[in-house]
């Protein structure tokens, strides 16, 4: 592939092949909404402390709660590439498991670009939340994380639909 064809594939790209802000200024609002999840994964200790509220922090869930929900109203502060857009709604849904807790994470918002990085935002940092909350618990006998991981991150579905 020529580098001109590569360019032209790139919205964030310029002729000149420095990156840019795609200007979505002429698109037509339209009604968006994106899921986005993703899980940590945790040890049996850890996870029957976060079930009965037990961990030294605080309420794990309610913290990552709400640092999910600030990540997804200032994606545009981190994503260089990201619009600023109008968050009309985030929820999130936690899913203990045994040995994981799942994070799902819907935004929605009506404009002229999607809310998939929002959502991704949303779960990475409610996750990252939780491994804070509980990495003194996480930690083996040498100060690391062996068995600690966040996986699985990803986008579940994005929708648009035109406003009436």
């Amino acid at each position: 592939m020529t580098e001109d064809a590569r360019s032209d594939d790139l919205t964030h790209v310029d002729e000149s092949g420095e990156a840019r802000m795609v200007d979505v200024g002429g698109k037509p609002d339209v009604a968006r909404r994106a899921l986005a999840a993703g899980e940590i994964r945790l040890s049996e200790d850890t996870i029957a402390a976060i079930r009965e509220n037990d961990v030294e922090k605080g309420d794990v869930l309610a913290t990552a709660r709400i640092g999910a929900i600030q990540a997804v109203k200032h994606t545009w502060e981190t994503i260089p590439m990201c619009h600023q857009i109008p968050i009309t709604n985030v929820d999130t849904e936690f899913d203990v498991g045994d040995e994981r807790v799942r994070l799902e994470v819907t935004v929605e918002t009506t404009g002229k670009t999607g809310c998939e990085m929002e959502a991704l935002e949303g779960v990475t940092t409610g996750l990252n939340v939780v491994w804070d909350m509980v990495k003194a618990a996480e930690k083996d006998e040498e100060g690391q994380y062996p068995g600690t991981r966040i996986e699985d991150v990803r986008v579940l579905e994005k929708r648009k639909r035109p406003l009436e």
